[in-house]
């Protein structure tokens, strides 16, 4: 195994099982994570034999991440229990706000253990953007409009998690709920000013993160690059707002990310604006575009910061708890 510390890249890997070229990449030293999709999920055993063959590479091992929250967006389905869209749990908080939070505790138990029983060190969720209608791309997968009941059910949602020994990871920070277009597809932007933002900041102000990702949309009142590619923003989220955490980009080959330029161009200027972990998704040939040509000074503030994501030694999973997750999912599902 070699010893190497973490690199600024998350990348990923071609299928079930790695290939000569992911494991050649994985050892990169401006490697330091792995991002799993549907393509590389089959069921349990394989994910924990994938999961194993990843974490064997190098020392301290490479976090494996997935996007795994609930509903529509959930890698991982034969074997592992379908969970509901956040909203769900929205909804149950305009009928019992105390139900909602047990039920969004136990449900982050259920979703870490899952994966963690895997060997998965991170799912990208909570979702904290509020659902104010426009947006097709958030939607269901938000708690809810009001940021009350957003902060309390995410919080809970954050304790279940790290119940089974994982750490959370806000996105879409400041808030990707206003606006109708798909970072995906396009570049958003949201000409409200920074006043009438503060409710989308509200759960970012009072949530204790491990990981924050910022949304691929302009907000042009405050600055005109998208805020992963923001000093602007990312230097208020460390500063006004507190944060020590891992800042990820979002997928930079996203179209959202195309005002940066190139790849190797969006990969440097998010990590100038201060983000601490880059992703590049379902781009092989511009992942070996940034190997080759982009070389940043090693940042020790900033991979000591990734070792925080790292998932705590010696998690059991706790049957009281994982039967209660289940029950919550049957009971929102029902």
């Amino acid at each position: 195994m070699n010893a190497l510390p973490l690199g600024p890249l998350m990348i990923d890997v071609a299928g079930l099982e790695l290939s000569a070229l992911d494991c050649e990449r994985l050892v990169h030293p401006r490697v330091g994570g792995v991002i799993l999709f549907k393509r590389n999920y089959r069921d349990p055993q394989q994910l924990t034999a994938l999961c194993a063959a990843i974490h064997a590479l190098r020392t301290p091992v490479l976090p494996i991440a997935i996007d795994h929250e609930g509903g529509r967006v959930q890698r991982c389905r034969a074997g592992f229990t379908q969970l509901p869209p956040m909203r769900r749990l929205g909804e149950l908080w305009d009928r019992d706000a105390v139900a909602a939070r047990k039920s969004a505790a136990d449900i982050g138990y259920l979703l870490a253990a899952e994966l963690r029983a895997c060997g998965v060190d991170l799912s990208f969720t909570p979702v904290l953007d509020l659902d104010w209608g426009p947006s097709g791309v958030i939607g269901d997968r938000a708690f809810h409009r009001d940021p009350v009941a957003v902060t309390e059910l995410a919080g809970a949602l954050i304790d279940g998690l790290r119940g089974a020994g994982m750490g959370c990871c806000g996105k879409h920070f400041p808030g990707h709920g206003w606006v109708a277009a798909d970072s995906h597809l396009a570049i958003p932007v949201d000409e409200r000013s920074l006043a009438e933002m503060a409710p989308d900041l509200a759960p970012y102000r009072q949530l204790k993160l491990d990981a924050v990702m910022p949304a691929h949309v302009i907000y042009p009142q405050v600055d005109s690059r998208p805020a992963g590619f923001s000093p602007v923003w990312l230097e208020k989220l460390r500063r006004e707002f507190a944060f020590d955490g891992v800042i990820f980009s979002d997928d930079l080959s996203m179209e959202g990310a195309s005002f940066a330029g190139d790849m190797v161009q969006r990969t440097q200027a998010a990590w100038v604006a201060g983000c601490d972990m880059l992703l590049i998704c379902n781009a092989p040939d511009a992942v070996a575009q940034v190997l080759e040509h982009w070389t940043p000074a090693h940042d020790p503030v900033r991979s000591a910061r990734l070792q925080r994501i790292s998932p705590s030694a010696g998690w059991q999973q706790d049957a009281v708890r994982y039967a209660a997750g289940r029950a919550a999912v049957d009971s929102l599902t029902a």
